[in-house]
């Protein structure tokens, strides 16, 4: 076992993994993956593809990764992603399960600003997804009113700290909303572009607005994401179970096989010094210990 591992031998497993049938992962494949995931001694793993069903104005410069996704940009410069093909996706979780037969894996889908888009929302219940993860990618347009920005436009409107804050504003806002998700994935999405020469992030400023969301978060009985492509702070997981929370789920957030359960051992170690651990199905969620 690598350092993907947990010290006492409870491995969580990997609930936010993305495979080929999401459109910005060039590199995903759900055989390799589930593949890795035997390797690595994961209980489980959840591909939650994503489902962004708006469309997106382009930042400034435009798009760093035209080409490499699978998507259309409209003539007002939007970016409008590629459908998510669910038969196919089934059939393909479906032949891994065959493959894999002691691998638990689920199918799913990281529905993005749930709470914008009900329509959307009501397909995921139609399909029956197994796990849902709720995301936010992107911020109300302040240049185009009625529309939305990606991240890294967000913060050349508002700058590094605005962008949190009003991520974190309408992170609450989808946590108090009815869209269907049980995980609340990456809160601290903002935070991977958020500018070196900023400085260290200013958790005086943010601690109320963080301790809002998930008070909401925990009212609504759902659980919170530690994604670990950047390692959530470990005083925000504190803070959840002060708030009530219930369980955490841990997501790798991984497009490639390769990037499946990355820093497990120091995050799921972490998790544990702040309350969480694994039940005594491995395959479940971490509860308050």
């Amino acid at each position: 076992m690598t350092d993907s591992a947990a010290t006492d031998g409870a491995w969580p497993a990997d609930d936010h993994v993305h495979s080929q049938f999401s459109w910005d992962a060039g590199a995903g494949d759900m055989e390799a993956t589930c593949a890795r995931a035997v390797q690595l001694g994961l209980p489980a793993v959840s591909f939650t593809e994503h489902l962004d069903v708006g469309a997106w104005q382009a930042p400034p410069g435009g798009w760093a990764w035209r080409g490499t996704v699978r998507g259309r940009t409209d003539e007002h410069g939007r970016f409008m992603s590629e459908p998510l093909e669910v038969q196919a996706y089934l059939e393909e979780v479906e032949r891994c399960r065959h493959l894999f037969p002691d691998l638990r894996i689920r199918w799913g889908v990281e529905l993005s600003e749930g709470h914008r888009h009900p329509a959307a929302s009501a397909e995921v219940v139609r399909w029956g997804f197994e796990r849902v993860v709720g995301s936010l990618h992107a911020l109300a347009d302040l240049d185009h009113p009625g529309e939305v920005v990606e991240m890294r436009g967000a913060v050349a409107q508002r700058g590094a700290l605005g962008t949190v804050l009003a991520y974190l504003d309408e992170a609450a806002e989808m946590a108090a909303s009815d869209a269907p998700f049980e995980l609340l994935g990456h809160l601290d999405y903002p935070l991977r572009y958020w500018p070196a020469d900023a400085g260290p992030l200013p958790w005086g400023e943010l601690e109320e607005r963080v301790r809002h969301v998930l008070s909401v978060l925990s009212g609504s009985g759902r659980a919170l994401e530690v994604n670990t492509s950047r390692p959530l702070e470990l005083v925000v997981v504190r803070w959840w179970r002060e708030a009530g929370g219930q369980a955490v789920s841990f997501g790798s957030d991984a497009h490639r096989p390769e990037d499946l359960a990355v820093r497990w051992r120091e995050v799921a170690d972490a998790v544990r010094a702040a309350g969480f651990r694994p039940t005594a199905d491995p395959t479940a969620l971490s509860g308050r210990s």
